[in-house]
């Protein structure tokens, strides 16, 4: 697919008519955002940006941001939110990905690079040490730059969770995704239980880790919910929470039941704070890897 088409394929999400006017937003300007576009291409690198249709892609690849999707672009989960493809059996891991990944956060000047994964059920390990590896050659490559992972739960396996941890990723990220009464909806195989135990296991291996999730919001979930989840990361370690509304990708995904107001996600960050999580990022637009660099500098910030 073209920049130009990707581009606007992306803006459907946020053009709708439906949609109440805290979700339209103007149209961003400049080459750079087709020069990211281009940079990605030139190295066969995917991301999540692309693959998950955010409406936040004309924005951040206008600033020469992206977050990478490392291990292609298959998924062996089938979550009811995301609209990465899915394959029980996805391609072989490229060799070469950690390589390329580094010189396009080179190529862009990153100082702060983000790395998602898509979940691989297939593999022994989940993909973990492939993760460590794209660490390794961004640190290699990139002396200074800062680096977060957003991971999968590894289906539980702790031996995965502490390859990555031995790279010392500045910010360890995974998903809740949304509350407990709809995680069996929203989510494929990914369990409230095991996401609580997956951040609460880094944050023991590492008090000093900075441990991030992210929460959904408008698939139907109380304030009271809303409200628990909350509670339920900040004992799990989390340093960090993102909040965003949920929009639906395409019509085989799940629908938005409610269009949360901007009110109410400052609502919720302001019950965060006082709960004693470190930083709290809510928005309509909000997205787990949104903004990553303002928010590992305002937590750093808040810390001290």
């Amino acid at each position: 697919m073209k920049a130009e088409e990707l581009f606007e394929s992306s803006l459907k999400i946020v053009q709708q008519n439906r949609l109440p006017s805290w979700l339209h937003r103007k149209l961003p300007k400049g080459n750079a955002l087709f020069q990211t576009g281009e940079t990605i291409k030139q190295h066969k690198l995917h991301t999540v940006c692309e693959e998950a249709k955010c409406p936040n892609l004309l924005e951040c690849y206008s600033k020469k941001t992206a977050t990478f999707l490392v291990m292609g672009k298959e998924c062996t989960r089938a979550c009811g939110f995301c609209d990465i493809d899915f394959s029980k059996a996805p391609k072989a891991l490229d060799a070469n990905e950690p390589y390329e990944v580094a010189e396009s956060v080179k190529k862009l000047g990153l100082k702060h690079v983000v790395i998602t994964m898509v979940a691989r059920d297939d593999l022994q390990d989940g993909g973990a040490r492939h993760l460590a590896h794209v660490i390794t050659a961004i640190r290699k490559e990139c002396v200074g730059t800062t680096i977060e992972v957003l991971t999968s739960d590894f289906d539980g396996n702790q031996e995965a969770l502490t390859l990555i941890l031995k790279e010392k990723p500045e910010i360890f990220n995974h998903n809740i995704e949304t509350v407990r009464s709809l995680t069996h909806r929203v989510r494929f195989k990914a369990t409230y239980e095991r996401s609580l135990a997956t951040l609460s296991y880094v944050k023991k291996e590492n008090p000093e880790q900075l441990v991030k999730s992210g929460i959904m919001l408008g698939l139907g979930e109380s304030k009271e919910e809303v409200i628990t989840t909350l509670k339920d990361l900040l004992a799990a370690g989390c340093d960090i929470v993102t909040m965003g509304q949920y929009l639906q990708a395409s019509k085989k995904k799940l629908a938005v039941k409610e269009y949360i107001h901007p009110d109410m996600f400052k609502e919720y960050e302001l019950i965060g704070l006082d709960l004693g999580i470190k930083y709290m990022y809510t928005g309509p637009f909000v997205r787990s890897s949104y903004n990553a660099n303002l928010v590992l500098n305002n937590t750093i910030i808040n810390s001290h």
